[in-house]
């Protein structure tokens, strides 16, 4: 009898904690998603800030894309999170470790002297430089911060799977989900402007203060800027450690390894058994091939083949581009649901694609950003080719929630964004290497011509439009 009211009360209190988390979410909504999207931005886009900044070859920048790995794979070992703890605990050590990880970053790239490049990169990493004494030779350097980089990754996908699970069970309403869907994407977004634009801002001011010293050292001033970023994810964690509320009690987290595996087989299995699959799996992959394609080298050809500068790029890549994917998503939704996908699909892609074209003829005249028609014509560029690729992507991600069971929508959608990553975790990944074969001007051009291929399929891919309940 007393174990009985003893597991009443437990659950009884289980219950109004649940309730209290889901009456003010507002709050730990904005910070949990901004403790998402921040990671992501640091290490898909800052990362190729810096390493363009201190002189790597394309070849190696393009090597960067890789990075985005662990978000293709992390539906894989995403289940296994429940067998331990409960996905608050996860979120709040893996925010820890990030901040670590990245102070670590920043102290590296503080204590490190990258001064001009000499001619070839094979000269410039056998030269011995100032360095931390952890790192006599740069290579070694290189290798550390490439590493580190790695570990967050794997460590943010992760924060990502947390995060997500987090959200789903503090909020069991299906209605409170959708209602706070806005303010999910606010955040991350929000998140993407303060990396891409504040803090490449902040990078830029204080190169330029270094400078008025006499201090030339552009790594010097990224390890004040990736240390803003460490500060920022350790007082997130904090929060999240103090506020943050416990939505999970000590049995929704005990979950028995088999039950998980055979769960994940059975979702992964009638994924594949829906019609045309293959076509279904070629169109996710090929769909916006020439996209990422032509963003895998984005950065580098701005930075370095126009010249652009990082206080440049801190309105142009983190406002403008913010705005444009922004409205992009919006009116590619909008035309979506007044036209059904399979007639505004075919308009829409053609859209996505001819911006390419756009990226071509300004690689060819190649305006100069120091002149305010040559920086008004790449930030316009630049608006319009992120806002064609917000449309893109709006088509690519309401074709794949079309491809989900409803009995296994999150994990068949989990399936089809994974498989929608893939160009940019590895064709992007050897972008570099093909510009130092191509040339830039050729580079977009080959992107162009890899939309060709997902265009012919979209013949023949079934295209499914929403269907509408009966109304009497």
């Amino acid at each position: 009898m007393a174990t009985n009211q003893a597991t009443a009360k437990t659950s009884s209190t289980s219950e109004a904690t649940v309730e209290k988390a889901s009456t003010k979410p507002l709050s730990w909504v904005y910070t949990t998603y901004f403790a998402e999207g921040m990671p992501y931005a640091i290490i898909r886009i800052l990362s190729t800030f810096y390493f363009t900044d201190i002189g790597l070859k394309e070849r190696y920048l393009g090597y960067l894309n890789f990075l985005s790995i662990p978000w293709t794979l992390k539906f894989i070992w995403a289940p296994f999170l429940d067998l331990f703890s409960t996905k608050r605990t996860w979120m709040i050590i893996i925010q820890f470790l990030l901040s670590l990880v990245m102070m670590a970053v920043a102290t590296a790239c503080y204590f490190a002297y990258v001064p001009t490049l000499p001619p070839t990169f094979e000269e410039y990493i056998s030269f011995g430089y100032n360095l931390p004494p952890a790192f006599q030779h740069l290579t070694t350097f290189l290798i550390f911060i490439s590493l580190a980089f790695v570990v967050m990754a794997f460590l943010a996908a992760t924060n990502d799977i947390s995060i997500d699970a987090y959200y789903l069970a503090a909020l069991k309403d299906p209605s409170d989900q959708a209602s706070y869907s806005g303010d999910r994407v606010a955040a991350y977004r929000l998140a993407m402007i303060f990396s891409r634009s504040g803090i490449v801002a902040f990078v830029a001011y204080m190169f330029y203060l270094l400078q008025q010293k006499g201090n030339v050292n552009l790594s010097q001033a990224w390890g004040y800027g990736f240390g803003a970023c460490g500060l920022t994810l350790f007082l997130l964690a904090c929060f999240h450690f103090f506020k943050l509320p416990q939505v999970e009690n000590k049995r929704e987290k005990s979950l028995k390894a088999a039950e998980i595996m055979k769960s994940f087989v059975e979702a992964f299995t009638t994924y594949l058994k829906q019609d045309k699959v293959l076509l279904v799996l070629i169109f996710i992959i090929l769909y916006k091939i020439g996209d990422e394609i032509l963003f895998s080298m984005n950065t580098p050809f701005l930075k370095r083949e126009l010249k652009v500068s990082n206080a440049q790029m801190a309105w142009i890549a983190g406002i403008l581009g913010a705005a444009g994917a922004i409205f992009g998503a919006v009116v590619g939704a909008k035309w979506i649901k007044k036209q059904g996908l399979r007639k505004a699909i075919w308009p829409l892609t053609l859209l996505m694609n001819v911006n390419i074209w756009a990226y071509t003829w300004l690689a060819y005249v190649k305006p100069d950003p120091t002149t305010i028609k040559g920086v008004s014509l790449i930030a316009f560029i630049y608006f319009y080719e992120q806002a064609a690729s917000g449309v893109g992507s709006a088509v690519l991600t309401i074709y794949i929630m079309r491809t989900c069971n409803p009995d296994f929508k999150a994990a068949h959608y989990a399936f089809g964004t994974a498989i929608m990553l893939i160009p940019a975790a590895l064709i992007g990944g050897f972008g570099g290497q093909l510009v130092e074969y191509l040339g830039y001007v050729n580079f977009f051009i080959f992107a162009f011509l890899a939309t060709i291929p997902a265009m012919f399929v979209m013949f023949f891919v079934p295209i499914k439009d929403e269907v509408k309940a009966p109304t009497n």
